[in-house]
């Protein structure tokens, strides 16, 4: 409602058409979405520089809308549609990825245009019928547009069983949908006027936590492409901005995320209640450093999931320790090792340490989860009682210099 009055008083005053506007992405082809400032949560995703819900508009003999929005942001994406054409000239509805931030406002907008067909994609069809019994069509290899065609490719897990991918060959444009998406707000469109040090972090950031554990089917996707024989102009995914440029490179930087192959860094991830912890994670980054490897020390109490997996994902090696609590590792280490497992980080060499003060199941617990996800575990856990003595703290030490080195043979 505070959106609405702002909106109207700034219409009143004569000067602006609209309070939200589409943005050219090409010729024929729009942006609409909408931009979410303030998100800093998306399903346990810290998102601090906020997102964009992408969807895109196709000005052809045919009027296409690809994707939507987020539920709360219809009236952002109806009003930039506005700015181009009148929303019921809309003939066509194409959802490339059935999750709810980017088809929470489908039911409201299929009522508000009456478009003559929506498609989607096999799964697509069942998961829109699930969550809102909106019935779609399956899309076909093509669809004519009029002047040009949009066409399809089923990208099944990447990252949901619905997800494809379409493009519009008239102007060159790839509707990505989640792939090589960034949640990153912004006021600009394009991804070459940000700072290049932002794109890569949060490209890496989004990779690592939501397709790095569909690796295997970019590694498929990314070799499929060139047989397509694309006349790519624009890749447009439906997070962040969008790229015009440099397509080699962000390929190059999917097959790296998606090869996981060993990078010469470090991580320790540490949660402590008297500082026994940290005080082994301290000397098992020194170790590491001490045998020049670049390292970074993670203390859970002050980061998240979303954070530590980011680093893992960037990282060679991966140290995890924690205190016992109630016969069990201390519970924000459990929380992280769960969600790390869910993504399936792939060739990592580990360790695991912790602190007790009688029963010890924390160190031991975490060494289980390391073995279950296929960590290279050369050293036993190291752990102490009450306080770490010198002799542990230099065992770990040494066994962060020992694991470095081990790093560097593997490079």
């Amino acid at each position: 409602m505070e959106k609405a009055v702002i909106r109207l008083k700034i219409m009143q005053g004569g000067n602006v058409k609209s309070f939200y506007n589409a943005e050219r992405v090409s010729e024929n082809v729009w942006w609409v979405g909408a931009v979410d400032w303030h998100v800093r949560n998306f399903h346990g995703y810290l998102t601090e520089r906020g997102t964009t819900y992408n969807a895109f508009l196709i000005i052809d003999e045919k009027v296409t809308l690809i994707d939507t929005v987020k539920e709360g942001f219809f009236d952002e994406m109806m009003e930039r549609i506005s700015t181009v054409i009148d929303p019921e000239k809309i003939d066509y509805i194409v959802s490339n990825h059935a999750e709810p931030d980017h088809s929470g406002a489908l039911a409201s907008t299929i009522e508000a245009v009456k478009p003559e067909k929506v498609f989607s994609s096999v799964m697509g069809a069942k998961t829109l019928k699930a969550y809102y019994g909106i019935d779609t069509q399956v899309v076909p290899q093509s669809i004519s547009l009029g002047q040009g065609s949009l066409s399809f490719v089923e990208t099944r897990m990447l990252h949901w069983p619905d997800s494809m991918i379409s493009f519009y060959d008239r102007d060159g444009v790839l509707f990505s949908q989640d792939a090589f998406g960034q949640h990153l707000a912004g006021s600009k469109l394009w991804a070459d006027d940000y700072d290049q040090g932002i794109i890569e972090h949060e490209m890496s950031k989004y990779y690592a936590n939501i397709i790095n554990a569909q690796s295997t089917k970019v590694l498929a996707v990314l070799d499929s492409l060139p047989a397509l024989n694309l006349p790519l102009q624009v890749i447009a995914p439906d997070h962040g901005p969008l790229f015009r440029k440099d397509f080699d490179k962000v390929f190059s930087a999917y097959r790296r995320y998606a090869e996981q192959k060993p990078q010469a860094k470090a991580v320790v991830v540490y949660c402590t209640m008297w500082h026994a912890t940290e005080a082994l994670a301290r000397a098992f980054a020194d170790g590491v450093r001490h045998a020049g490897i670049e390292v970074e020390l993670i203390d859970l109490a002050v980061s998240e999931r979303s954070a530590v997996m980011t680093a893992v994902a960037n990282s060679g090696l991966a140290a995890f320790g924690a205190p016992t609590m109630n016969n069990q590792v201390f519970p924000a280490m459990a929380d992280v090792l769960t969600y790390i497992k869910g993504l399936k980080p792939l060739n990592k060499i580990g360790f695991a340490f912790g602190s007790c003060g009688w029963s010890g199941e924390g160190a031991k617990q975490i060494t289980a989860e390391l073995e279950a996800m296929k960590f290279d575990l050369p050293i036993p856990f190291v752990q102490s009682k009450y306080k770490p003595t010198q002799e542990e703290l230099m065992k770990v030490f040494e066994a962060g210099e020992t694991l470095a080195e081990k790093l560097k043979q593997s490079l």
